[in-house]
């Protein structure tokens, strides 16, 4: 597998890598998101999953979403690095965490959603496009 992108978590015991270019990459500034990042937001990348290669224990949390779908939040059990996401209306997508990449600088975010619950301290990119809650499916 040729890796278009690799990353892994704080400890080096998972390590990732995918083969495919990310088919979607933004800023969520949901509630969830926040408290799972411990910041303003979570920056993501979406890769499919099939092109994505894990090596090592990866631990999943799943929670109800801020929109009322599923949200498991895959992370190592050694250093407790968050790495994936699995979001049910998603299907076939694996959410990456942008911070966890070799090289963070290739995170390009598109959009940035759930905006209506950013925190007041947050300077959002006023240049991206802006969603109040769960952009429509196409």
């Amino acid at each position: 597998m040729n890796a278009i992108f690799k990353g892994g978590c704080l400890c080096g015991a998972v390590r990732y890598q995918s083969s495919a270019a990310p088919v979607m990459a933004g800023n969520c500034h949901c509630r969830d998101c926040q408290r799972a990042s411990g910041g303003a937001y979570a920056p993501t990348l979406f890769a499919p999953t099939a092109a994505v290669a894990i090596d090592g224990e990866v631990r999943y949390f799943e929670v109800k979403g801020d929109s009322g779908h599923a949200v498991s939040r895959g992370f190592c059990p050694r250093c407790g690095s968050q790495l994936f996401g699995q979001v049910e209306v998603m299907p076939g997508l694996l959410a990456i965490r942008a911070g966890t990449l070799d090289d963070p600088g290739l995170y390009q975010p598109a959009i940035d959603l759930y905006t209506a619950r950013a925190q007041s301290w947050d300077f959002m990119d006023p240049t991206l496009p802006k969603f109040p809650e769960m952009p429509p499916h196409a």
